[in-house]
């Protein structure tokens, strides 16, 4: 694509990035075919190359965001299929991260959208509010069928239930069952802490048992990709840089850290940004770029292990859902599947499963409507499938499955880990007691 900028343009770095990557796309449309907006209703601006198109003439001009790259941009769910599908390997996450910054920077939403982003923004990240506000939320839970759009959203996302405190919410330090092969630090997160402890406390029971020392640093907190893909640019870079503070601070306390743990694939993609997310700040970007060199999904530190110590007896059939930041964001697509399969559980994958399910961080709360066609589009394919269990790497995905299988006797979703927990020695997660057939 021919680009058009001032030599002063070009000093900015997000500009001169931006160029590099615009310059890359050759106008295909492969990535019209993989796009979850563009499948479900066929708008060339709600595909990526429509929307590259809109960023282009917008950073070109140097004038302020129009409505009309607000709202296809607010549309974009940031599931990167277009980047696996992409011949000419253009960076559209970099591409479209630097459009949603360049929006928060020109551009004034109407004053309940800046309400509502103020709020998530603050809450979300933060545990305890989280928490308190959930509390509230399930109160009003009855209503979210009679509340309009984004407030009805919310509140169908509320869990009927809220997990107590975990062991999970103090930095400490597991260690290793046996010898100890690899010291790891895993990210607690916000959300999911909150939402499923269960996860993160699986996580630490599977790794310990294949021999990893679990660091759970103090000051750690939320990845900051709620934020960032707000393109609150500012507020996306401290949390990486508290992260990285954090985990530094571990390794003087603890000794060498191998490897940054990740449970959440949607956090993942983020920590494993930070190198880029930071590459303009002199003080920071080394060791940005460090943590980035080391973060893995669990999935990828146990497939380096080699899963063992899995205990004989029957199991559900699964569905495995890939997130589109596993899958997409990170490229992984195999080690889930494996991993399952070796603990001795039978795996089918839906059809269209590079498809989003349509939770992408706060898309969901924010683009309800489309997110709800994304949903139940999931859902179907998945209960076509007629299995007892639905297994995925990302708390928002299970969030988000879960809300759109409907019916008597559909399948529970849970996290991967607490399936390989269980198969190993662990306890059987809590919705399996749901599931009637074991095989």
């Amino acid at each position: 694509m021919q680009t058009d900028f001032t030599l002063a343009q070009l000093n900015d770095p997000d500009i001169a990035a931006s160029n590099d990557i615009l310059r890359k796309c050759v106008h295909c449309g492969f990535c019209t075919a993989t796009c979850p907006t563009y499948v479900l209703k066929g708008d060339e601006l709600d595909s990526p190359r429509g929307r590259i198109y809109l960023m282009k003439q917008a950073f070109e001009s140097g004038a302020p965001a129009t409505p009309k790259l607000v709202k296809h941009l607010d549309r974009c769910l940031s599931c990167l299929s277009c980047m696996t599908t992409c011949p000419a390997s253009v960076d559209y996450m970099h591409l479209v991260d630097h459009g949603r910054t360049f929006i928060e920077k020109t551009y004034t939403r109407p004053w309940f959208d800046r309400l509502l982003r103020n709020v998530l923004a603050i809450v979300l990240p933060n545990p305890k509010l989280f928490r308190f506000a959930l509390l509230g939320a399930k109160l009003g839970r009855p209503l979210a069928g009679v509340l309009p759009g984004r407030l009805g959203a919310m509140l169908k996302l509320a869990p009927r239930s809220i997990p107590g405190p975990s062991p999970m919410d103090v930095a400490q330090v597991f260690k290793a069952e046996g010898a100890m092969k690899r010291r790891v630090a895993i990210l607690s997160g916000c959300a999911q802490q909150v939402l499923r402890p269960a996860i993160n406390e699986a996580t630490v029971r599977l790794l310990t048992r294949q021999g990893c020392e679990v660091v759970v640093a103090a000051n750690q907190g939320c990845c900051g990709a709620l934020v960032h893909h707000m393109g609150r640019e500012h507020e996306g870079h401290e949390a990486a840089k508290r992260n990285i503070a954090a985990w530094e601070a571990a390794a003087s306390q603890y000794g060498e850290i191998d490897d940054i743990v990740i449970n959440a694939s949607g956090c993942g993609t983020t920590v494993k940004d930070y190198g880029w997310m930071l590459r303009n700040d002199d003080a920071w970007a080394a060791r940005a770029a460090t943590i980035s060199g080391k973060t893995r999904d669990v999935t990828e530190i146990l497939e380096g292990l080699g899963l063992s110590g899995v205990v004989e007896g029957p199991r559900p059939v699964l569905a495995y859902h890939s997130a589109c930041s596993m899958q997409h964001g990170q490229q992984i697509k195999t080690a889930p599947v494996n991993l399952l399969q070796a603990a001795g559980f039978e795996v089918h994958q839906p059809a269209e499963s590079h498809l989003c399910c349509g939770s992408a961080g706060t898309y969901n709360i924010m683009q309800p409507e489309w997110a709800a066609e994304l949903g139940a589009r999931k859902a179907g394919n998945i209960q076509r499938l007629g299995v007892d269990m639905v297994a995925t790497g990302n708390i928002g995905c299970l969030t988000q499955i879960t809300e759109h299988l409907k019916g008597e006797g559909a399948p529970p979703v849970v996290h991967t880990v607490e399936l390989l927990d269980w198969a190993t020695g662990g306890p059987m997660p809590q919705n399996i007691g749901r599931v009637k057939n074991m095989h």
